[in-house]
């Protein structure tokens, strides 16, 4: 559960600025998806085209945005094998504080990992 070191370069600076347009509106999503039950774990899948994990939330260009966001959790990606049965607890141990991380699933053509990102701070 890493960040990839080659996010860095092509990635991360391209994600970090979309994400600053939109981290408000992440933050408050997975307060609650935490309150409201559903899970202590919300994942949030981003990519440049249409995907059928999560719920959307915004498409591209809808905030200014460059990435389409969708909102899921843990337990969705169980159910799809994106995280084995037999990883949760590895996963459960490397998710971080989500009033502090926001955790990202980027899905693109070269790329495809958890990322956590920090939300900005006001």
């Amino acid at each position: 559960m890493n960040n990839d070191p080659e996010l860095n370069g092509k990635y991360l600076g391209t994600i970090t600025e979309d994400f600053v347009k939109v981290s408000d509106n992440l933050k408050e999503a997975s307060y609650h998806i935490r309150d409201r039950g559903f899970s202590d774990f919300p994942i949030f899948p981003i990519s440049k085209h249409e995907v059928s994990i999560g719920q959307v939330l915004f498409k591209a260009k809808e905030l200014e945005n460059e990435w389409n966001y969708s909102a899921s959790y843990l337990d969705e990606f169980v159910q799809r094998e994106v995280v084995q049965k037999d990883k949760v607890d590895l996963f459960k141990e490397a998710y971080k504080n989500p009033d502090e991380f926001c955790c990202l699933f980027v899905i693109d053509q070269e790329f495809t990992n958890f990322i956590f990102i920090p939300y900005p701070e006001d």
